[in-house]
């Protein structure tokens, strides 16, 4: 089933860009995209499976999202994560 239905791995992409993270919901989603934002580090934010049409009908999403970044700033956006990940554990 989840062959038919794309659920099961990433969103299809072009090439030059390479996966980040794989979210489950839109708070993380919108964390990862501010962050990017902040470091000027481009991204592509793709729903799996029939996720895009579900946001479009329902505001939101019950599929993975997937976030994408330019391959050569790859390294640089998950030091930002790494980073962040750390902050967190210490406080």
């Amino acid at each position: 089933m989840d062959r038919l239905f794309g659920l099961d791995s990433p969103a299809l992409h072009d090439e030059g860009i390479s996966l980040l993270a794989t979210l489950y919901d839109d708070i993380s989603a919108t964390m990862y995209e501010e962050i990017l934002r902040d470091a000027e580090i481009p991204f592509l934010k793709k729903d799996r499976g029939a996720g895009g049409a579900m946001r479009i009908i329902m505001g939101g999403t019950l599929s993975a999202i997937d976030i994408y970044v330019p391959t050569d700033r790859l390294a640089e956006a998950e030091a930002l994560f790494r980073e962040e990940e750390s902050e967190v554990v210490d406080e």
